[in-house]
């Protein structure tokens, strides 16, 4: 279980510095995670020597760009074991790639009074996208119901599933609560019923191994900020038969065999959805975070992490006042909270001034607090780098702001 923490954090460079005269705690891992050393190396190193437009040079940077960028995809299709590279399109994150399904598939798949199946516990990324082409359709959004735990109703989910709906959208880990889904149970409740199944993992690729082919899932899609590479770039699954059913996203360069006025010709999988110059330097960052992650070993990780995470819901819950949003038995990577007379952003303020980053708000999943009727919560979210002592840091410093509001 142990990952040999004084080794692995001197490869993140800004967990060396301080905040407001203090040693930087980072808990925002759930918002972004931070970048080791071998991931910003390898931007340097793409623009300083490989620096090309791909796939359409014959010389020799885009030659040498093209294979790296292509390798990267071979990369990501083992990392989530997806059957082909043809079935990894890269993205410019989880957002993109949710909004290209919703706007694809629906307008090839979904008409006037089909039915969307969504969960109670959707990131705004996951909701917004499918409100849009619900709208656009004429369909209608359904939503899977969850309890006080933040645990899906899954009768409620098999009560909802039928011939009206196309797609099911679901989370694997909740960024605002940590429960883990039974994606699994899900998928095969859709496909009973030849529904087809998106999965977002943003949260869940950090924390476990995800396996595509063994979940069985339709599309799955994560970003790349959020496995210690770059902002700015994602990835999409999907099995051939769907993306080959599929009207492009967009248009333009790329994603073309022949252009002419009267009529275009739209070019194979993956590269039909990936129109334009892509974002080659992080798609290469993306990979060797990937790597890094694979290098630790994933098992390892998942091990680590859950021990930290079960340690601080132990120290946390001895707190006076506190009380934790989401309850569930399966838990990743997030400890979500509030003291019941202390509003959440007074508590991260004060966080901040000793050096301790958490996220307070409603995390970009209202609906959530709105069940839970609160304005938000103080969310401490973990990352392979994070150790007990930052969680005793933590509950030190939460101490602290009991002691003020006193």
């Amino acid at each position: 279980m142990s990952l040999q923490h004084d080794n692995i954090r001197k490869e993140f460079p800004i967990l060396q510095r301080e905040v407001n005269g203090r040693p930087l705690v980072y808990l925002d891992n759930a918002a972004t995670t931070q970048k080791p050393r071998a991931v910003m190396e390898r931007l340097r190193i793409y623009y300083e020597q490989e620096n090309s437009n791909i796939h359409r040079g014959a010389h020799y940077l885009s030659q040498q760009a093209t294979v790296a960028y292509e390798k990267a995809r071979e990369t990501v299709k083992g990392f989530i074991n997806a059957g082909s590279p043809q079935e990894v399109i890269f993205t410019r994150g989880t957002t993109e790639a949710i909004n290209l399904v919703a706007n694809s598939f629906c307008k090839k798949f979904v008409m006037p009074g089909d039915e969307v199946l969504i969960s109670a516990m959707e990131h705004h990324s996951n909701i917004v996208p499918w409100q849009i082409a619900c709208q656009e359709r004429e369909a209608f959004l359904k939503v899977i119901p969850m309890n006080e735990a933040g645990e899906l109703d899954m009768e409620g989910c098999r009560d909802l599933l039928n011939k009206k709906t196309k797609i099911v959208a679901v989370t694997h880990v909740s960024n605002a609560l940590g429960t883990v889904n039974p994606v699994r149970e899900i998928i095969d409740l859709a496909h009973e019923k030849s529904i087809p199944v998106l999965i977002d993992g943003a949260q869940a690729t950090p924390h476990f191994p995800v396996d595509v082919q063994a979940l069985d899932c339709d599309f799955y899609c994560f970003s790349g900020h959020k496995v210690y590479g770059p902002m700015g770039v994602g990835v999409l699954y999907g099995k051939e038969e769907w993306l080959n059913s599929m009207p492009p996203y967009q248009g333009g360069g790329e994603m073309i065999r022949e252009v002419s006025f009267s009529k275009t010709t739209y070019s194979e999988l993956p590269f039909k959805f990936e129109a334009g110059t892509p974002n080659v330097a992080d798609v290469l960052g993306m990979e060797t975070a990937l790597l890094f992650i694979k290098g630790l070993g994933q098992q390892q990780i998942a091990a680590y992490e859950d021990d930290l995470l079960n340690y601080a819901i132990s120290q946390l819950g001895a707190l006076d006042k506190i009380r934790f949003v989401g309850t569930a038995g399966q838990r990743a990577g997030v400890v979500s909270f509030v003291f019941d007379d202390i509003h959440p952003y007074d508590t991260g303020t004060i966080l901040d001034k000793l050096g301790i980053a958490v996220r307070t708000g409603h995390h970009c999943a209202q609906p959530i607090m709105d069940f839970f009727k609160i304005p938000g919560t103080v969310r401490a979210s973990l990352g392979l780098y994070n150790t007990r002592q930052e969680i005793d840091l933590l509950v030190h410093g939460l101490a602290r702001v009991r002691e003020m509001f006193a």
